[in-house]
């Protein structure tokens, strides 16, 4: 195999589909597979075939359908990080009920999206993913976000921050939040409040520090369960 085989063979993202309708696993590959950089290695129509999968292949996303019967795709999702923190997972859902989505980022998920997204931005997302973007579909974080009180202002929420023990964000860290909650990358996120790339990297590293969490996922569960955003 040639040098530049190799390396493009490295650059493929390897995904494994675990969904229990077969014309959707059917359409998840072949819409998949379109993308030279990403490649469906295997499917599965249940998680614990799946998991034996995941064990053999190693991928680096894992698309998982999470009304999956007997073993469910929440519970199939937190044995797949126990097996390999490395592996993320992307969960895939007909339902947008808020307890669902703050139950799957909990378990492990990177994003969550509904099975009607459009294959091309699902790709987008998967590569996001690979990098360690978290994601919600847009819909989905609103609802969340909809389902919390909110604050007064941002103003009080910033002196409850000092009072009451509660985050101690910076009013544009607060504007970062948001928009880390609506599963935006640090380029989107960069684009919106017309900074640099860098300093919206450094902003999100910023909050994780302050919002004493590992990762955006974390500081997104946080911040909709705390009322943050």
């Amino acid at each position: 195999m040639s040098t530049a085989a190799v390396s493009a063979e490295k650059k493929t993202i390897s995904v494994i589909i675990i969904e229990d309708f077969k014309l959707t696993r059917v359409g998840l590959r072949c819409a998949l597979n379109s993308n030279e950089d990403i490649k469906v290695v295997a499917e599965s129509d249940n998680a614990t075939d799946g998991l034996r999968l995941i064990e053999q292949y190693t991928p680096d996303i894992v698309l998982m359908d999470l009304g999956l019967a007997g073993m469910n795709g929440i519970e199939a999702t937190v044995k797949v990080k126990e097996m390999n923190r490395d592996i993320k997972v992307i969960a895939l859902t007909s339902h947008d009920r808020e307890e669902e989505v703050i139950a799957a980022l909990s378990s492990g998920a990177m994003a969550y999206c509904l099975k009607d997204i459009d294959p091309t931005k699902l790709a987008d997302v998967i590569r996001d993913v690979k990098n360690g973007v978290c994601w919600l579909d847009p819909v989905i974080a609103r609802k969340v976000l909809d389902s919390f009180p909110k604050q007064e202002t941002l103003g009080i929420l910033k002196d409850k921050s000092s009072e009451e023990g509660r985050v101690p964000l910076t009013e544009r860290e607060f504007e970062v939040l948001k928009h880390l909650v609506e599963g935006k990358s640090n380029t989107e996120i960069a684009k919106e409040l017309i900074v640099s790339v860098h300093t919206a990297k450094a902003h999100v590293c910023s909050i994780l520090q302050k919002m004493c969490v590992n990762d955006r996922v974390q500081a997104a569960v946080k911040a909709v369960k705390e009322g943050l955003v």
